[in-house]
């Protein structure tokens, strides 16, 4: 690290903790040269995830858009506040703990749903109503009958 007043480049941390965010760490240095101190902060370089949508355009991820759906399907049935971050934390642990970089909106449908078919069988026929645009009443009784069974 090269010291802001005078360019040499040996300096040295003298003390390290984590910043007032706890998304990165503060460093205080020492310059050898001149003696002066700074600051510096330290914060890991993420790669953004990006989603597939069904017409095959990319969007970064935005956790809201998943948020909004569950609370849409959710609406007056008994699923408290705290279940549905929990489920959206289990959704993004599990599309942020896969290598791919980018991952096809389907996938996290399809997650969603078997997520909110044990958590509240109501809410998930709402979001697969919505998700796999049913057309018609019978769309809805075959997707009724599948959870039935």
């Amino acid at each position: 690290m090269k010291c802001p007043f005078c360019n040499h480049e040996n300096t040295r941390v003298i003390d390290s903790r984590p910043a007032e965010d706890n998304n990165s760490i503060r460093r205080r240095r020492v310059c050898d040269e001149c003696g002066k101190r700074f600051t510096t902060y330290e914060k890991i370089e993420t790669i953004p995830l990006i989603i597939i949508k069904k017409d095959e355009n990319r969007e970064t991820y935005d956790r809201t858009k998943i948020e909004a759906g569950i609370v849409r399907a959710c609406h007056k049935r008994p699923v408290s506040a705290a279940q549905i971050v929990q489920l959206v934390d289990e959704v993004e642990t599990e599309i942020f703990s896969r290598e791919d970089r980018e991952i096809p909106s389907a996938y996290i449908g399809e997650l969603i749903m078997d997520k909110l078919k044990s958590l509240d069988p109501v809410a998930y026929v709402r979001f697969a109503s919505v998700y796999r645009e049913f057309k018609d009443v019978n769309t809805f009784m075959d997707e009724l009958k599948k959870m039935l069974k």
